[in-house]
């Protein structure tokens, strides 16, 4: 049973690191948009 919890304590795990590496990768691509659109109005 403890093996169980375990794993789905893991896979838990795994996919909360994996979300906020993909969640930050879209903030810097986001930002690198900005910035390159500021720099052609200007």
């Amino acid at each position: 049973m403890r093996q169980k919890y375990a794993l789905a304590i893991a896979g838990l795990l795994i996919v909360a690191l994996t979300a906020c590496n993909t969640v930050q990768g879209v903030g810097r691509d986001i930002e690198s948009v900005g910035r390159a659109g500021k720099e052609v109005m200007h």
